[in-house]
């Protein structure tokens, strides 16, 4: 929970070094003052408002909470499923309520989940049942028959009984438009605030090749009529440059993965306004424990291809002008990673842009820039303070003793700094 409220009252963190991720420079020995969960001012220099709490972060940066487009709450095992056949949904609950609390421990005030994770999950943080980020659901992901959502073996004949546990990655099977429609208002019916599709193969389904094409242009431009109809939008899992091509002249808002795509596409994903939502360390870090984490051969296997090809598509991507996000896809106990998909990104955007992908441009894609993603008067208060600075080390995000403070709406999450 929130260890100390000041949500009500003026609050100033003065100087610090003030990391804005708008694209401007940093400023430097500056004050920014938050009034009622939301940021009032930010001064260069010594402001001389009167604060009811005042932070000194002298030899630190402040900056906006990071935003992960791309997570999975619900996914406690490398293995997708195996939470559902082997946990009650009791302890399921507790132990994704647990997984959330700690993407905030992380230094995330924001994530949108990208399947599994339900309306009930975001209801319990925002009614302080438990602590975490604002969360935006996109419930259970569209697969096809055999698609990359379909977690039957080559053996099984029919779709699960749902004999275990709900809650999580449960099968979503829809084929045909009609079907489509239907599943897409489902999960609208359920709280979703965006619609998940797979549109290729991917690396943790059974049955599937990586670069198989999955759902018809039609298919596809059904889900994004239905979404467009309730004021949302789809985000498509897609690997191949011809998955993303279909994907995106059927509508879709953001690209997940994208780790082959090519230049002619890169170019139709910026004339699109298409967003690309990488997610490289969840590629690294399977293939460094998935073995031991019994992650299955034959998906060890499809791993080896995509492991290599991410930053050379997400060069093209930077290079043609597309809005590149940002997410970490990882699974189970490889959660505690997510930071690390900054350093990988930074290879080859650079820390600055890393950041702004990190922050600004995952308020863009999500729709809610006008309210965080920068330090900016106005925003809501949704802020670090890091021990050193991003831009010189991107590395120190990594180390969760590194935030000094976590801030979510003008609250502590997490105050490692005594009052000034």
């Amino acid at each position: 929970m929130e260890t100390e409220a000041t949500r009500t009252g003026v609050l100033a963190f003065r100087h610090a070094r003030v990391l804005p991720c708008t694209g401007a420079d940093p400023l430097d020995d500056a004050t920014v003052v938050v009034e009622d969960g939301v940021i009032k001012d930010v001064v260069a220099g010594v402001s001389r408002v009167r604060a009811d709490d005042t932070v000194d972060c002298r030899g630190r940066t402040l900056m906006p909470g990071l935003i992960d487009a791309h997570v999975h709450v619900c996914s406690l095992d490398v293995e997708v499923g195996r939470e559902q056949r082997d946990y009650p949904t009791s302890l399921l609950a507790y132990a994704i309520g647990r997984v959330i609390g700690q993407t905030l421990d992380q230094g995330y005030t924001t994530v949108r989940d990208a399947g599994g994770a339900d309306w009930g999950m975001k209801e319990a943080v925002d009614r302080g049942l438990i602590s975490g980020p604002r969360m935006f659901v996109s419930g259970r992901p569209l697969s096809q028959t055999g698609g990359h959502g379909d977690s039957r073996s080559r053996a099984q004949d029919s779709v699960g009984c749902l004999c275990g546990a709900h809650l999580g990655m449960v099968d979503n099977i829809a084929d045909g438009v009609d079907g489509v429609r239907r599943a897409v208002r489902e999960q609208l019916r359920r709280g979703a605030d965006a619609i998940k599709v797979m549109a290729s193969g991917g690396v943790a389904s059974p049955t599937d090749k990586l670069e198989s094409l999955q759902y018809t242009d039609a298919e596809l431009a059904a889900a994004v009529e239905e979404a467009a109809h309730a004021g949302t939008y789809v985000l498509a899992h897609a690997y191949s440059a011809e998955a993303i091509r279909v994907a995106v002249e059927a509508g879709v808002r953001s690209i997940e993965h994208g780790n082959f795509l090519d230049e002619p596409t890169a170019a139709l994903m910026a004339e699109r306004g298409t967003f690309l939502v990488p997610t490289f360390v969840a590629y690294e870090k399977l293939h460094e424990h998935g073995r031991a984490l019994g992650f299955a051969p034959e998906k060890l296997a499809k791993l080896d291809d995509v492991l290599g090809a991410g930053l050379d598509g997400l060069q093209r991507a930077h290079d043609a002008g597309v809005r590149i996000a940002s997410g970490s896809d990882l699974l189970g106990p490889l959660a505690v990673h997510k930071t690390r998909e900054l350093a990988i990104k930074a290879k080859v955007l650079g820390a600055a842009e890393t950041l702004v992908a990190t922050t600004r441009t995952n308020a863009e894609l999500l729709g809610i820039s006008a309210e965080v993603g920068t330090i900016e008067p106005g925003k809501r208060a949704d802020l670090l303070v890091v021990d050193g600075d991003p831009l010189a080390d991107i590395t120190v995000l990594q180390d969760l003793d590194k935030l000094s403070a976590i801030v979510k709406a003008g609250v502590f999450h997490k105050r490692a700094l005594r009052r000034s």
